[in-house]
């Protein structure tokens, strides 16, 4: 029998789960639930219903594992902490410093429930966050970096929206070449901020807008460009749209770590990722994940799990022999 799963929410993310849920026979989807009015949603799934969220906890007993595709800054704290109150839950919760309050809030709700929720799967933190812990098990005497891009960062792309005179606008963050290059030599560089990251943005301004205050007032905003050397060209809305639709991203994780009794032998591991779209990727490890959650649920192995918790073989809808035969 399928695993039934259903979709909170409807935007880059959770259409991403959808697309994707067709190349896993395995599970159907079952229902999307939101905020906004459900006849105005139109879904990619013929035949799919979609609900009011206000109407989940009436369908707890109609799914088996459900999507929380909202977003980190507000939704998902809430949310999740909520609904694994009802259903076996999973998320792509992504602000990291406060990961460790998110699963304590996950935790004791979805214990006291006898679900299992899966928290802050997807690429960062997700499968990059595997490769440091694989890579510092293995490498114990060594260095940890990782680089993101070249690819589009939502949050500083919103960042730029919000400056007056911007009609439209897009960042995008690109690792340093000479940084990367460093750190796969084995040279174990202690870099800054600026050392591993430029910020490229690109901007439609509204007409009679003053450039030069655009571009200063975005350079100089904390906590976004101030740190970075940052460009900013401005384009046309013909252009913008022509070239800049995208949700590309990506990234590297490295290790670079000596083994010898004199430390004469030098290892350099690296995880990368090129992502054509961002949402669609990270959706796909939430399926893998999501499989899991009903296999621990099955288990009787409750609560929140991250995805150091997790045996791989779960991830696969192969069997234990298939997986032996032929991945090992």
């Amino acid at each position: 029998m399928a695993i039934r799963v259903g979709i909170i929410g409807y935007g880059n993310l959770a259409r991403g789960v959808e697309s994707e849920l067709r190349k896993n026979p395995d599970m159907e989807l079952k229902g999307i639930f939101t905020r906004r009015d459900p006849s105005s949603v139109k879904t990619h799934t013929e035949g799919v219903p979609v609900y009011s969220v206000n109407d989940i906890v009436s369908k707890k007993d109609d799914f088996d594992v459900m999507f929380i595709c909202g977003g980190s800054a507000t939704d998902l704290p809430e949310q999740t902490k909520e609904y694994a109150k009802y259903f076996n839950v999973i998320d792509s919760f992504d602000t990291h410093a406060r990961i460790p309050e998110h699963f304590a809030n996950v935790d004791a709700s979805a214990k006291a429930a006898n679900k299992v929720a899966v928290i802050s799967a997807g690429w960062d933190p997700g499968m990059f966050s595997l490769t440091r812990l694989y890579s510092n098990a293995v490498l114990p005497n060594g260095n940890d970096y990782t680089f993101w891009g070249k690819g589009v960062s939502q949050g500083h792309s919103d960042a730029i929206r919000r400056v007056p005179g911007v009609k439209n606008g897009k960042q995008y963050t690109v690792p340093v070449d000479a940084a990367l290059d460093a750190v796969r030599s084995g040279k174990n560089p202690e870099l800054t901020t600026r050392q591993k990251h430029t910020r490229e943005c690109f901007v439609v301004a509204e007409e009679g807008a003053d450039k030069a205050q655009i571009e200063k007032t975005i350079k100089e905003m904390p906590n976004y460009f101030s740190d970075y050397d940052t460009t900013v060209t401005f384009i046309t809305e013909e252009e913008f749209k022509k070239n800049h639709s995208g949700m590309n991203h990506g990234g590297f994780v490295f290790r670079s770590g000596k083994t010898g009794f004199n430390n004469e032998n030098d290892h350099v591991i690296e995880y990368s990722l090129k992502l054509d779209s961002n949402p669609e990727f990270t959706a796909s490890v939430l399926i893998a994940y999501a499989r899991a959650a009903y296999r621990l649920e099955q288990k009787g192995d409750y609560g929140c799990k991250t995805v150091f918790d997790i045996a791989p073989a779960l991830l696969s809808p192969l069997s234990g022999e298939e997986i032996r035969a032929h991945l090992l």
